[in-house]
């Protein structure tokens, strides 16, 4: 299993966990010690978990810190271009949204001197499956560089093949020191991963541990389920199935104007839901969702007005037709009801 990990992600090492946000506080504590800093940055709309090191670096709602103790974390925008923090229009803006790590975060909040890690999500997922242009990951990945503070991706969302690649990081080019992985990795069952080069996971022995990560069970399930969509070549599959989902969405966004943006990498797609003067409409939101799922498909919220698209890798272009089909059927009802 070590061996399939290490081939599929380029990375030397693995550490094996129970869960995604156990992934996140075992990258946490690894740039803790490799850099003798306390300070961490993440994300407007992040999400990576709800255990306390990673409650610290989730930032989609605040009530989910409500009354608990958070680390030292300081927060920077995301490449939301559909709603620009800066009002600015991709590609003339020039990501200013990554280059407030140095020109704010980095002068104002959290001395680099005193950053150990900057934690991404390739693409945030309860934050609403939001895509940044290429040039976000890569400007912040320079950053990183530049002021020696080590970049982690969560991956745990978006990583196992779900936008097309095993790292979701290789849609933009861009390597971190330290993946993240969950999920999908577990085959079903429960399992967590963080992957890093050998030379910056070498903190002795006992330094972290836990009871059953990498246990014989959970990691047979990943081995089996990474050997078979290996085998059905589902990168390529992943992406041309994406490819058809959002053109399909696109096509019905031209009769229903209450679809505001269409945006996805493979099979992780959002369409974010909107009144007439594009404002968030959550209420029409989650009508449709209800109606969805008595048209016989379940589709889940993320973000302030977004349904996400997350079905099963092994998708049928059949089961993807029929469950565009009940969408728009959704849709339709949704409008009478309104």
């Amino acid at each position: 299993m070590q061996k399939k990990l290490e081939d599929l992600s380029g990375y030397s090492k693995v550490f094996y966990c129970n869960s995604g946000t156990e992934a996140v506080e075992a990258a946490i504590k690894l740039a803790f010690w490799k850099t003798k800093r306390q300070g961490l940055i993440s994300f407007y709309n992040s999400f990576h978990g709800r255990t306390l090191g990673s409650l610290s670096l989730t930032c989609s709602k605040a009530r989910q810190k409500e009354h608990f103790p958070v680390l030292h974390t300081a927060h920077s925008h995301y490449a939301y271009c559909y709603r620009c923090p800066f009002k600015l229009e991709y590609p003339s803006c020039g990501i200013e949204c990554a280059k407030e790590l140095e020109n704010l975060i980095f002068r104002r909040e959290l001395s680099p001197t005193d950053t150990a890690a900057v934690f991404v999500e390739p693409v945030q997922g309860e934050g609403g499956y939001i895509v940044p242009p290429p040039e976000f990951h890569k400007e912040v990945r320079r950053i990183c560089t530049d002021n020696d503070v080590l970049l982690v991706a969560d991956e745990v969302q978006a990583g196992c093949f779900r936008t097309g690649p095993f790292l979701a990081m290789e849609n933009f080019g861009v390597k971190a020191e330290i993946s993240c992985f969950a999920k999908a990795l577990g085959g079903g069952l429960p399992l967590g991963a963080i992957l890093a080069d050998r030379e910056l996971m070498d903190w002795p022995q006992g330094v972290h541990s836990n009871t059953f990560g990498g246990n014989l069970l959970a990691s047979a399930a990943s081995f089996a389920s990474l050997e078979f969509l290996e085998k059905e070549n589902i990168e390529h599959r992943v992406k041309e199935l994406g490819s058809q989902m959002k053109q399909r969405l696109r096509e019905l966004q031209e009769n229903f104007p209450c679809i505001g943006d269409v945006r996805g990498l493979g099979l992780m797609v959002g369409v974010e839901i909107v009144k007439p003067d594009k404002s968030i409409d959550p209420i029409r939101r989650d009508r449709i969702l209800r109606e969805a799922f008595k048209e016989g498909i379940l589709l889940l919220p993320c973000g302030d007005s977004v349904i996400r698209f997350s079905p099963p890798l092994v998708i049928t272009d059949e089961e993807l037709d029929s469950g565009i089909e009940k969408f728009q059927k959704a849709m339709k009802k949704s409008r009478i009801l309104s």
